[in-house]
Parts: C-alpha cells; structure tokens; sequence
C-alpha cells in the first residue's frame, strides 16, 4: 500500500517547520518545499531564466540574490506571477519525484508547503494538516525570526481561519514542544490507520 500522502501548511509564525520536525520524529518521511525552491535557485536552468528575466544584477557570483528577487516582485504582481509560474511547476515535478522514490515500507509522507491552498496543491495529497496559533504568539515567533510584523507578508496568503477552515486536520501550537511532538504523534497514528490520511 502506497504511503498516506499528506500536505502540511499554515500561517506565517504558526510553527509549519517545527511541525515538519515533529513528523520526522514520529517516523514520516518529510520534504519542505522552501528546501526544493532554494535547491531550484542554486540550479542554472532557473538562474538562466531569472537573468534573462531582471539581468546579471540579480545573480552576482552566479547565486541568486534571493533579496533581491524579493525587492523586485514585493510589489509587482506581473513580475511575482511570472515567478510563480516558474517555480511551481518545478516544485511539483520535484515533489513527485520525491515521492516515487520513497521507500516500499514508508507509511506516511508530509510536504510542507506554505501557499499550499494558494497554489491548487491540496489536489495531489490525500489530507491536509493545518498548524494554526493565536495571532499575538505568530508576531512572536515572525519577530524573532526578522520578519516583522504578519500584515504585509501574509497579504498573498489566504486567513489562517480559512486555512484551517479547508484542511483535514488542524493542528493548534501554542504550548511546548513536547505538546505538538505529543499532538503530531497521535495524529500519525490516525493518519496511517486511515491508510489515506482522513
């Protein structure tokens, strides 16, 4: 039976990534679809098309300068559009690939993808797992990594409400990290009975 095939996703500061982690030690095989995107960036198929795009400028020393990439398509949809149409296609050649190669035994896989529902992904995976916090502990956590206040950076991004609203499962994390290790292994649990991650 193939593994349960399952996308991790939620708001900016709500945990996705220590949620990923938390999979991994309860026995899934994990991907980030950041990891793939900065993968793609470091590869000269897409480096060619970014320069042909905006010019040398935005890969000195034949490396994508990602803030600089940030400067130009933060307020020119036209420009981040055109991005996106490259770089999901990618991704999701990458993640299927990823998945055909896991091995026979693998009961669960998670790919956390943070504009999963933005990008018509919640199609290709069998459930949806949704971290979600209060808003006061994702400025927190957006603060501590350097990213300022959640306004601007989740313009693009669908409410947490809404996303929590469409998923499968939700998953609340606010406590410590032994709390969502213990709410991450019983959901394990229930995804790979279920067989099909409802």
């Amino acid at each position: 039976m193939p593994p349960a095939f399952v996308g991790l996703t939620g708001g900016i500061g709500a945990g996705k990534s220590e949620a990923l982690a938390a999979f991994e030690r309860a026995g899934a095989a994990t991907l980030a679809s950041d990891a793939v995107v900065h993968e793609l960036l470091r590869g000269k198929e897409l480096r060619g098309r970014l320069v042909e795009r905006w010019g040398e400028g935005v890969a000195p020393g034949d490396a994508i300068d990602r803030g600089r990439v940030a400067e130009i398509v933060f307020d020119r949809p036209e420009e981040l559009a055109w991005l996106e149409a490259e770089l999901h296609p990618r991704v999701g050649e990458r993640v299927a690939a990823w998945r055909a190669q896991l091995p026979p035994e693998t009961a669960l896989a998670v790919v956390e993808v943070p504009l999963l529902f933005e990008t018509g992904m919640e199609k290709i995976f069998d459930a949806v797992v949704c971290v979600v916090a209060e808003d006061g502990v994702r400025e927190r956590r957006a603060a501590e990594r350097g990213l300022g206040g959640l306004g601007g950076r989740s313009g693009r991004q669908l409410s947490q409400a809404e996303k929590a609203a469409r998923a499968t499962h939700v998953i609340a994390n606010e406590g410590t990290l032994a709390d969502l290790d213990a709410k991450i292994a019983d959901l394990v649990g229930e995804l790979t009975r279920s067989g099909d991650g409802t």
